[in-house]
């Protein structure tokens, strides 16, 4: 059991919950689009391709990396991501942990089966094979590679999903999860706060440095550490999908991504309150 698939995948989540009707929603939606602006139409091009939300995943995961259908929608979700999705990660991740918690409390309880029957309401387990009727037609085989279960807030109610799953990982599956829309998205956190829950205060510091882009040496420079914190810092970045790097002989040179690109600038557009 995780505590959520990352923010990528939540991105994507929340970009086919964007696209669906919905009451609850609506104030969510109406936050995203004054965020977005303009763009909002690039977003909206991508919906009307129709593309399904496991395409939308493989195409983010496991396309080719030459792909330029690949680099398109990546770049846009990673950009309704900063809009859609950044602004509530703090909260998001602890109703994310809090689930996950409760799960594995009724998986000790119930066991395996128990916990399976609550994900749900058209799952079935019958071994070996876990159904799940949905709206989507899709075979999973395991070969014991395991499954791993994860709640997910942006799902969209009373559905899951298969993720990933190569050869040597297993599949996971995405459930919706119940919470209070309020408490989420009632009031929107300064951007700062944001900033420095999705990857603290001094990578949030290490971000801002690489609005122009640079080397270890010159990152740590900038910031005032060491060249070793200065590659951790990079490091945990680029997993977290807001920063590429390139080698070049023994330089490394560090860039922001779209997604870092959009945090920054959501960041600079908002008053300091």
């Amino acid at each position: 059991m995780s505590a959520g698939l990352g923010l990528v995948a939540e991105g994507a989540f929340a970009l086919d919950l964007f696209q669906r009707n919905g009451a609850v929603f609506d104030g969510w939606r109406k936050q995203v689009r004054r965020r977005l602006g303009p763009r909002v139409a690039a977003m909206e091009q991508l919906l009307r391709e129709r593309l399904s939300l496991t395409e939308l995943l493989e195409l983010l995961g496991d396309a080719p990396a030459d792909s330029a259908a690949r680099a398109r929608v990546t770049a846009l979700v990673f950009e309704f991501c900063g809009a859609a999705v950044v602004p509530y990660w703090g909260r998001v991740q602890s109703s994310l942990e809090a689930e996950r918690a409760i799960r594995g409390r009724i998986g000790i309880t119930t066991g395996v089966e128990g916990l399976l029957r609550t994900l749900h309401p058209n799952m079935e387990w019958n071994p070996p094979v876990l159904e799940i009727r949905d709206e989507e037609e899709r075979d999973v085989h395991l070969r014991g590679r395991g499954l791993l279960l994860s709640p997910s807030l942006f799902l969209r109610s009373k559905s899951c999903v298969v993720v990933g799953g190569g050869d040597d990982k297993p599949p996971a599956l995405a459930f919706s999860m119940r919470f209070d829309v309020a408490d989420i998205f009632g009031t929107e956190p300064p951007p700062e706060q944001a900033l420095g829950a999705l990857v603290g205060h001094t990578r949030a510091a290490a971000l801002q440095a690489l609005a122009e882009s640079c080397t270890t040496g010159e990152l740590a420079q900038r910031l005032g550490i060491s060249l070793a914190g200065a590659s951790k810092h990079a490091t945990v970045l680029r997993r977290a999908g807001l920063a590429n790097a390139s080698r070049s002989r023994n330089t490394v040179l560090h860039t922001l991504t779209p997604l870092g690109v959009a945090l920054l600038r959501r960041r600079e557009s908002v008053p300091a309150r």
